[in-house]
Parts: structure tokens; C-alpha cells; sequence
């Protein structure tokens, strides 16, 4: 793919910490955003990361790591003195995760404060798309992700488009009540959302949340194109005229399910850059994260990646 001016997607990388049998741990790197932008980019999108990373030696690694994979790292803000966020993973005997996080004082959550923001912000003006989540969300004040939306009113002002995808993690906000609002916001300034069952039901403190309730819910603040995800691997897309249900391919041996939205999310969203129908889209998106859940960890090898994702004639 050559698309003319890059994706942009805005969010943070945290240091990852896993805790084996033994005690010992192993050291990498992970956050939603990154993950998409990273196989986008795997997948022939020029594509940029927008976070801030400290001037320390693991921020240092993990441009490094970008850069290997082609991840432009031009809007990479950097702050010295500072480091970037950790999460250690701790697995119990039944296979259980448990996540404990040391993030508050991450570079990032100051990202629209810093001296740069402005050439930051010019940057995403100049984007094909830009790609946020709600976890992206929950690490600014209030402050700041009024300047945040301002940002995305003007790109979008200037035919820039916007994927929001509602990844939904309870503790990263005050309360739901303050999540609630501010994910109505970011439907308002959407072109594509990717929408799921559970996160609805989370953020919205429901049972009974089922594919047609959330569609609703987001078609109500004027979203063009949305992804509804089902707690079962299908996909409802509305899009193009288009209403339609994706039931993935059957995946045998998954081993863990670490990114599989986000890769969804790349293959999506690298196919609807091509020109794919929706449907195609869809497809595309089950296809990779049909091949990351049988891998370990959320970026499989290089060698794992499929080289054909979809096909025009399907619909």
C-alpha cells in the first residue's frame, strides 16, 4: 500500500513484565494502540505512533523496536528525566491473569502539555486517518482531552478521518459516569467506530447488552461506519449501505488472546484503506487475529504473519 500521508495512531506503550512458574521475569513491551500500529504497518500502512516516552534506556528500546518495524516515530514526544509506564503480568494456576499496573506518572499522560504538541498536532492534521481507543482516553484529564477532541474536529475539518475503537478498561477512569461522557464525545467525532458487546456491557454496567443495543447506541451520535463485535467471533458492519454479519473461520490451538482486537482493528482498517468492502474488511480482520490468538503474547513473529488476507470478490 502507498497511501499518501500516514495513519497516525495516538496512545501508550508500557514496559511488560511476565511473571514465570518459577518467579522469574521476562521483559517487553505492549499497549493497544501500539499493537494496531504495528501491524499496520506489518500489513503496507505508513504508519506513525503518537505517544511520549521518557530519555531513558528502555524508551530508547522501544523506539528502536518501532523503528524495526517501520513504525514512523516522528511525533514521539520525549521527556527528560521521566519513564515510561510498567505492568507486570501474574498468571495463577488456573490460567487466570492479573494485571498490576505503575502508570500514573507516564510521560504520556502529559502528552498535550508538552512544548511539542503543537508540531504534533499540525502532523495529525496531515493524517489519512487517526486511530484512538478508549484506553487512550482514559490517560488524559479532562484538560487535556478537550484539546485532544479539538484536534480531531480540526482534522476531520480537513477531510482527515477517524477510527475509535471503545476498548474499555474500568481502571483507568474515576468512575463510569465520567467514561460514559467522554465516550459519547468520541462518537461524535468518529467516522468509524469498533464497538464491542462486552465493552458496552462494562462501561454501561449491563447484563443483557446484545449487538443491536450497542449498533444502536453508536449509530445515535451519527457514526458513518461501525464494527460491532460480538462476544461469540462474529462481527456486525454497517458501512457503505452495507448491514451485515462476519462469522470468523474456525481457529483451533489458541494459545492466547492478547491483541486479538487490535489486530482485527489493523486488518480492518489496512483493508477499508485499499478500497475493500466492508464485508472484505471483516474478513480480513478475523483472518489475523484468527493467526495472532495461536501465538503467545500480543505480536507473533514475522514469519506467522499471512500473506493473503482477503480477496475483492468476496462481498
Amino acid at each position: 500500500m502507498d497511501n499518501a500521508s500516514p495513519v497516525a495512531c495516538i496512545g501508550e506503550c508500557m514496559v511488560e513484565l511476565s511473571e514465570r512458574p518459577d518467579g522469574s521475569l521476562s521483559r517487553s513491551f505492549g499497549g493497544d494502540t501500539l499493537n494496531t500500529a504495528l501491524y499496520l504497518a506489518r500489513l503496507g500502512v505508513r504508519t506513525d505512533y503518537v505517544t511520549a516516552l521518557g530519555d531513558d534506556a528502555l524508551s530508547d528500546e522501544m523506539l528502536s523496536a518501532w523503528a524495526a518495524e517501520e513504525i514512523g516515530i516522528g511525533l514521539v514526544a520525549r521527556v527528560p528525566g521521566r519513564l515510561p509506564g510498567l505492568y507486570m503480568i501474574r498468571t495463577d494456576p488456573s490460567g487466570e491473569r492479573r494485571f498490576l499496573y505503575w502508570r500514573d506518572s507516564a510521560p504520556v499522560r502529559h502528552l498535550f502539555q508538552l512544548p511539542q504538541i503543537g508540531a504534533i498536532e499540525r502532523a495529525l492534521c496531515g493524517a489519512t486517518l487517526i486511530y484512538l481507543s478508549g484506553i487512550t482516553l482514559s490517560l488524559f484529564d479532562a484538560v487535556s482531552r478537550d484539546r485532544l477532541f479539538a484536534v480531531l474536529a480540526r482534522a476531520r475539518d480537513v477531510g482527515v478521518k477517524v477510527a475509535f475503537d471503545t476498548n474499555f478498561r474500568p481502571r483507568g477512569w474515576p468512575d463510569r459516569a465520567v467514561a460514559r461522557d467522554v465516550y459519547a464525545r468520541a462518537f461524535g467525532h468518529a467516522d468509524l467506530v469498533f464497538a464491542s458487546v462486552d465493552d458496552h456491557a462494562l462501561l454501561h454496567e449491563v447484563t443483557d447488552a446484545d449487538p443491536a443495543t450497542v449498533l444502536d447506541h453508536v449509530r445515535a451520535c451519527a457514526v458513518g461506519e461501525i464494527v460491532v463485535k460480538y462476544a461469540t467471533p462474529v462481527c456486525r458492519v454497517v458501512a457503505d449501505g452495507a448491514d451485515l454479519e462476519v462469522t470468523a473461520l474456525p481457529v483451533s490451538g489458541v494459545v492466547d488472546t492478547t491483541a486479538a482486537g487490535d489486530s482485527f482493528a489493523a486488518a480492518y482498517l489496512a483493508a477499508r484503506l485499499c478500497g475493500e468492502r466492508p464485508g472484505v474488511a471483516a474478513r480480513a480482520g478475523h483472518a489475523l487475529a484468527g493467526v495472532v490468538v495461536r501465538h503467545r503474547g500480543a505480536i507473533i513473529p514475522r514469519a506467522a504473519m499471512p500473506t493473503r488476507l482477503s480477496a475483492r470478490s468476496s462481498p
